[in-house]
C-alpha cells in the first residue's frame, strides 16, 4: 500500500471545516425521518434544502407518489455548459420515534464512531455530498460553475417506491449526463487507505403465497380436512431449495401465518418471500421457478379428496443492477483518482438494493460514495456489544471526499 498523497489545500480546506459538517449531521440526525413519518422526512427535507442553499441550489419538493409519504427533494445547480452530474441520497432511515426512543438511540460520540439514525445509512452521505461540492465550488470555482449539478433525494428509499427511479431518470437521462454518483455508505479497511465502491446490486422479488385448505374438526372429522399448514410446509421446502449460493441467488421465506386453533385442521395458510440475484437471467429464471409453485397440489382429504390449493403472488420487482460498461467506465475513474492520492479503491457487488437499481441502464451509476460505517438499520445495543447500533466512521470523511473530489475532477476533465 502506497502512503497517502492527499493534496495540501484540499486537505486542510476539509479539516478546518469538519466541524462544521459534522454539525450539519447532528442536525439532520435529531430528526426522526422514519419512512412513514412524512412530517418528519419532510422537516429533514426542509433543513437539507436550507444548507443547499448556501451552495447556491434551489430546490423543489416533488410529492410522493404514495400519498403518506414525505415529498421528494430536488436540488439543482445550473453550470454554463449543458454537462450535468448527478448526486444520489434519501431523506428517510428504517427507525420509528418509539424504537428510537425505546432504545436510547441517539446522536452519540463514542471513541472513533458517532452513533445515531441515520448517521451511515443515509443522512452521513448527504454530508459526504456537501463536503464533495464545498470542496470543489472553493478550490475549483470555474469547474463548480461549468457544471449543471442536479441532487436527487428520495423521500422512501428504504420502501424503495418506483416514482423515484422515474424522477431520477427525467432529470438526469441526456446525453451530457457524465454520472450518477450514489451516497449509500461505503466501506473501508482499518487504515482508511482502502475503500469500496459499489458497481452492482442484487435484484428483488417480493412474493405472497396463500394456500386454501379445508377445516374440519381434528378429532372427530380429522379425515375431512385438508391442512393448508402441511400444504404450505412442502412449498417452504421447495422454495427454500432454490437458493443456490454458487449462482448468488437466494430465496428467504420471513413471514409464515396460519391456523387459529389446534383442535381444527387449519383452512388457510399465508407466507412472504423475497427472492434476490445479480444475474438478470438468473433473476427471471427463478421468478418463474417461484410462480410454478401456483399448481402444486399434493395435500387432499382422506374422505372426498378436497385438495388444498396453492396461489403465488409477485408482489414486486425491482431488477438487477449488473456489472456493466458503463459503471465500470465511472469505477476505473475512482480507481485512477484513488491511486493518485495513494489509496486503494475496489469494486464492491453488494446484495443490497439502492435507488440505483431503478435506473443504471438509463444514466451511468456508481454507488457506495458515502461516509465509512456500520450496523445500518439497527437500533438496539447490549453492554456485552453482541448488539450494537448504527453509527458512522467520522474519520472516513475527509479521505472519502478527497477521493470523490478527485474523481470528479477527473471525470469532467475525461469528457472535456
Amino acid at each position: 500500500m502506497s502512503h497517502t498523497q492527499f493534496p495540501t489545500e484540499s486537505h486542510q480546506f476539509l479539516t478546518q471545516k469538519l466541524p462544521f459538517y459534522l454539525d450539519l449531521l447532528r442536525q439532520m440526525v435529531a430528526i426522526n425521518s422514519f419512512t412513514a413519518n412524512a412530517a418528519g422526512v419532510n422537516q429533514l427535507g426542509q433543513l437539507t434544502a436550507e444548507l443547499f442553499a448556501e451552495l447556491g441550489f434551489t430546490a423543489e419538493f416533488i410529492p410522493s407518489a404514495h400519498p403518506n409519504f414525505g415529498q421528494h427533494l430536488v436540488l439543482t445547480r445550473p453550470g454554463k455548459s449543458g454537462r450535468k452530474i448527478g448526486c444520489i441520497s434519501h431523506l428517510d432511515t428504517v427507525f420509528p420515534p418509539d424504537e428510537e426512543i425505546r432504545n436510547d438511540f441517539h446522536w452519540r460520540e463514542e471513541g472513533d464512531r458517532i452513533y445515531g439514525p441515520g448517521t451511515v445509512d443515509i443522512k452521513g452521505g448527504t454530508i459526504a455530498i456537501y463536503m464533495m461540492l464545498d470542496a470543489i465550488r472553493a478550490l475549483h470555482p470555474a469547474l463548480y460553475d461549468d457544471v449543471t449539478w442536479v441532487l436527487l433525494i428520495d423521500s422512501s428509499e428504504e420502501d424503495l417506491a418506483d416514482d423515484f427511479g422515474e424522477l431520477c431518470r427525467q432529470r438526469l437521462e441526456d446525453p451530457q449526463t457524465l454520472g450518477a454518483l450514489i451516497f449509500e455508505g461505503g466501506y473501508m479497511n482499518d487504515d482508511n487507505q482502502e475503500f469500496w465502491v459499489v458497481r452492482s446490486r442484487k435484484g428483488m422479488g417480493v412474493f405472497n403465497v396463500a394456500v386454501e385448505g379445508k377445516s374440519s374438526h381434528a378429532g372427530s372429522a380429522h379425515t375431512l380436512g385438508a391442512n393448508a399448514i402441511v400444504q404450505m410446509a412442502e412449498v417452504i421446502q421447495r422454495l427454500a431449495a432454490l437458493t443456490d449460493y454458487e449462482r448468488q441467488v437466494t430465496v428467504n421465506v420471513g413471514v409464515v401465518k396460519g391456523g387459529t386453533v389446534t383442535n381444527r385442521v387449519p383452512h388457510f395458510a399465508q407466507a412472504r418471500l423475497e427472492m434476490r440475484t445479480f444475474d438478470p437471467d438468473v433473476y427471471e429464471e427463478t421468478i418463474e421457478k417461484i410462480m410454478a409453485l401456483s399448481e402444486l397440489s399434493t395435500v387432499q382429504s382422506v374422505d372426498d379428496g378436497y385438495p388444498c390449493r396453492v396461489t403465488v403472488t409477485l408482489e414486486r420487482r425491482t431488477l438487477p443492477w449488473p456489472i456493466n460498461d458503463a459503471t465500470n467506465k465511472l469505477l476505473h475513474i475512482w480507481q485512477e483518482a484513488g491511486a493518485e492520492l495513494g489509496l486503494r479503491v475496489e469494486p464492491e457487488d453488494r446484495g443490497g438494493l439502492s435507488d440505483g437499481n431503478h435506473f443504471w441502464f438509463a444514466v451511468p451509476c456508481i454507488d457506495g460514495l458515502g461516509v465509512a460505517g456500520g450496523n445500518a438499520h439497527s437500533s438496539e445495543r447490549n453492554p456485552d456489544g453482541s448488539k450494537d447500533q448504527e453509527f458512522c466512521l467520522p474519520a472516513s470523511l475527509i479521505p472519502k471526499t478527497l477521493l470523490n473530489v478527485t474523481a470528479v475532477l477527473k471525470l469532467i476533465a475525461t469528457d472535456q
